[in-house]
């Protein structure tokens, strides 16, 4: 019982930071002791399991007047690789705040909790691509549940939106969002 919680603990976790100006990656892998694994699984018996995220690049949103305010969206593609035989999750959040910082204003993050039109004056993300949204957390929020391993990656579309008035100062506004793929262990 005891081996078999450090196993399921000693699985691949593969941390991606990326922001819309900054960009990293750390994966850390481990194994399953020789002579574990599932029989016919993609993993060959005794072999490394593997797990891996990247990133489509920056996302770069661009404001058109709509109406009153002015809005925009962009979108940015995570693909994880995954040899895990059972598969992982995919998280998101803005660690070191949600709102987007310009030189001497701020664009705060939705107030959603669940997807829904966007309040003048703020920003907010989902995976669907329609003009409702989420608001970002500090704290991680699970944007994906998949299961199977993925050799040859598996993709989501994360997209972003942005709605503003007339008097929002004309700026850069940044802020830094991590994606976190974490393989399950079932």
């Amino acid at each position: 019982m005891i081996r078999r919680l450090y196993d399921r603990w000693s699985r691949a976790l593969a941390v991606l930071c990326a922001g819309f100006a900054v960009l990293s990656f750390a994966p850390v892998a481990s194994a399953s002791p020789f002579g574990q694994g599932l029989f016919g699984a993609d993993v060959p018996f005794g072999s490394l399991t593997s797990l891996t995220i990247s990133l489509s690049g920056d996302v770069s949103v661009g404001l058109l007047p709509d109406g009153a305010n002015f809005s925009g969206a962009g979108s940015q593609t995570v693909t994880v690789t995954s040899t895990d035989v059972v598969g992982y999750n995919l998280y998101i959040y803005a660690p070191d705040g949600t709102d987007m910082a310009g030189s001497t204003d701020t664009i705060p993050t939705s107030s959603n909790t669940s997807a829904g039109p966007l309040a003048t004056n703020t920003w907010g993300y989902n995976t669907d691509g329609t003009d409702d949204y989420v608001g970002m957390t500090t704290t991680p929020a699970l944007l994906k549940n998949a299961l199977g391993p993925y050799k040859n990656g598996d993709d989501t579309t994360v997209h972003y939106g942005i709605v503003t008035d007339g008097a929002k100062g004309a700026d850069s506004y940044t802020v830094e969002v991590t994606y976190t793929a974490v393989a399950l262990n079932y």
